[in-house]
């Protein structure tokens, strides 16, 4: 049964990075999951209008940034690099070309967080970007967000120590089903340590299911009912979410909202010029890049 789940949770992530390919290769450009063109501007010009709605059922006086500005004002900021892992391991012989895209090898993720601390970048997570895009709130110097998705245990056991070596802290996107599935995903009390040591737990689904495929009861199946579990470990609500695959659509966005997600991330497509809080870019750090590439890649795929 274990080896079975494994096995799909490997065709999962390998078709993930087929399917929306990383900033190695799409940095900004690729088509945008909702159309562009004359659409998109009609579009954001209409989100501008209503912007304060955009919050659906949220309190937003709780929120870290408050009222939701218009669309314009938001993709009028400066983009933080945001960075996305998966599995960190060393690759095996039988790992194909393609997965080996997207397995960290623990060295090369060691020397990628030495670099970013020798560099000057700091962390930030999730509330410090919202309340940034929302009202302008400062950041740090060479601020840069890191991210994890899936729930690998491998993030816990070797991740998590080197970012405690140069202070970093970091956004963990749990897919429920994988809970307590050791010794390849993270438990419970695993999860929970990261929430209390200062990172920001997200949600990633209940077992990865795309969003655009939602009917019926899948929305109570894949969100709501992981949300509450997540919210059971952390003992906070939970806030933020992350796109299986990367691949999202407009019918999604007033759902989540609803679920009272106040930012979603996708990968490199661009942002909806109507909800840009809910589109935001990240990008997958491709396994075997040299710390050029990793350097140039930050650099040029995020305006």
């Amino acid at each position: 049964m274990m080896k079975n789940f494994v096995s799909a949770g490997l065709s999962i992530l390998f078709f993930a990075a087929t399917a929306c390919g990383s900033g190695a290769s799409s940095g900004k450009g690729g088509a945008s999951s909702a159309g562009s063109g004359t659409a998109d501007t009609t579009a954001a010009a209409a989100s501008d209008a209503t912007a304060s709605t955009l919050t659906g059922g949220v309190d937003t006086a709780s929120l870290p940034g408050g009222k939701v500005p218009p669309p314009s004002v938001i993709l009028g900021r400066k983009e933080v690099p945001i960075l996305c892992y998966h599995q960190i391991r060393d690759w095996k012989p039988t790992d194909s070309k393609v997965s080996k895209d997207y397995i960290m090898p623990p060295a090369d993720l060691k020397a990628e967080l030495k670099m970013l601390a020798d560099s000057g970048y700091h962390t930030i997570l999730p509330d410090q970007l919202y309340a940034y895009l929302t009202t302008g709130a400062a950041l740090p110097v060479k601020p840069i967000m890191l991210t994890f998705d899936d729930t690998d245990e491998d993030q816990y056991q070797v991740a998590w120590p080197e970012m405690k070596k140069y202070g970093f802290r970091g956004v963990f996107f749990v897919m429920t089903v994988s809970l307590n599935r050791l010794p390849h995903y993270m438990s419970k009390e695993q999860v929970k340590e990261l929430f209390d040591a200062g990172n920001v737990i997200g949600s990633h689904t209940w077992d990865h299911h795309n969003v655009r495929k939602y009917q019926g009861n899948d929305w109570a199946i894949q969100i709501d009912k992981p949300t509450k579990q997540l919210e059971a470990i952390t003992g906070k609500p939970i806030r933020y979410f992350a796109y299986p695959f990367g691949l999202w659509n407009r019918e999604a966005l007033p759902q989540l909202r609803k679920r009272g997600f106040i930012a979603a991330f996708q990968l490199a497509d661009k942002m909806d010029p109507t909800d840009p809080l809910m589109t935001v870019r990240r990008i997958i750090v491709g396994g075997g890049w040299s710390l050029k590439t990793f350097d140039a890649a930050i650099r040029r795929d995020f305006r």
